[in-house]
């Protein structure tokens, strides 16, 4: 077995206190003591994730936007400007989701960031659709990526680069600003506000160290995951994956069916709209005792089953939330297979928090 892979910010991890895990190949932090408290923080003030084990890959050539418009279900026609942001599916044939990404415009074409544990997997398959394309792809393994997020984070993060202030108060949710080397994206995964920022590895480390001592935490993996399901953003491999179309999971929002363009996928996509979507993502509450995990059946009456794709206590609201995949003719009530007792539950819009607060009625 070959043993993990390790971040430009492995030494600096060690330093902080944390307790390291294998996550998807990589030796990454899950705590740095206290998940709980990490998570408050992140609500409260300001945290940073070390997100370097993600994949960015750089995008030239003369056909790279068009092989972006087959390769993804979003269009990016979209990116109108030098450092703007689109979240999309890659899908396969049968509408599934090869992956989850975020591409963004830039000087010299485009840049994509995709998930570390499916990277192999979505290197070939956009190897293989790039059969007649003037395309290039470079993985830029030289960079590292830090996300800040919190209520203060854009401050603090502004404390470090005073030079770049102006500029990045200036932006906007889903645009980015390249600083030479550097990229600041206001995106994240948290519900917060907040910058993913990638920058040259060899300066990540004193990156990190200028930030801590500005006041910004480090935050491992568990409670990011605590986070992004307060948010209701999905995470690949739970809540979606080639087996389960975006129509299914929540992301129907980032399909473009902009007329003439044939996506991969597409022709699965509209079939399913033509026949009905079975099934629908939604969030569930569980006000009382119990904790709802991934894996659950839940049980809608007289309309049939689903499953939890992703399940946690949650350090805002103080009980248990989930995300779940259930028959589109849901409701607003359902119950869930709690170690064999039927658990009545609550089904919600999500997200369930942001911005620290309570959003579902």
């Amino acid at each position: 077995m070959t043993a993990p892979q390790r971040t430009p910010l492995f030494d600096a991890h060690v330093a902080s206190g944390a307790k390291m895990v294998d996550f998807a190949g990589w030796e990454m932090p899950i705590h740095y003591g206290s998940q709980l408290k990490e998570h408050e923080i992140v609500r409260s003030d300001a945290g940073m994730f070390d997100v370097s084990h993600m994949t960015v890959v750089d995008i030239t050539g003369s056909d790279a936007k068009a092989w972006l418009q087959k390769l993804i279900a979003n269009d990016v026609a979209k990116l109108g400007f030098e450092g703007k942001a689109l979240y999309s599916g890659m899908l396969n044939e049968q509408g599934g989701v090869v992956d989850d990404l975020i591409v963004y415009l830039t000087a010299f074409g485009y840049r994509m960031v995709v998930n570390a544990g499916t990277t192999e997997k979505d290197l070939a398959w956009m190897d293989k659709q790039a059969a007649g394309f003037d395309v290039k792809l470079q993985v830029r393994r030289d960079l590292a990526m830090l996300a800040v997020q919190g209520p203060t984070a854009i401050d603090k993060v502004c404390s470090v680069k005073p030079a770049l202030a102006d500029a990045i108060r200036a932006l906007k949710v889903f645009q980015g600003l390249p600083s030479g080397e550097w990229f600041f994206a206001r995106t994240g995964y948290t519900g917060e506000d907040g910058l993913e920022i990638m920058i040259p590895a060899t300066e990540a480390i004193t990156f990190f160290n200028e930030l801590k001592d500005a006041g910004v935490a480090p935050i491992g993996l568990g409670a990011r995951d605590t986070l992004r399901l307060e948010a209701g953003m999905n995470l690949y491999g739970h809540d979606m994956d080639e087996t389960v179309s975006p129509l299914e999971a929540g992301m129907g929002w980032t399909i473009a069916m902009t007329e003439g363009r044939d996506f991969i996928g597409r022709g699965a996509l509209e079939a399913q709209k033509a026949a009905g979507v079975a099934m629908k993502q939604v969030g569930l509450v569980l006000e009382g005792r119990g904790v709802l995990r991934e894996g659950q059946k839940v049980v809608v009456d007289g309309i049939g089953e689903g499953i939890i794709t992703s399940g946690t206590f949650s350090p805002t609201l103080k009980h248990s939330i989930a995300i779940a995949r259930v028959p589109a003719a849901t409701g607003a009530t359902a119950q869930v297979d709690l170690r064999g007792t039927l658990t009545d539950v609550r089904v919600v819009k999500m997200p369930f928090v942001r911005n620290g607060k309570k959003v579902f009625d």
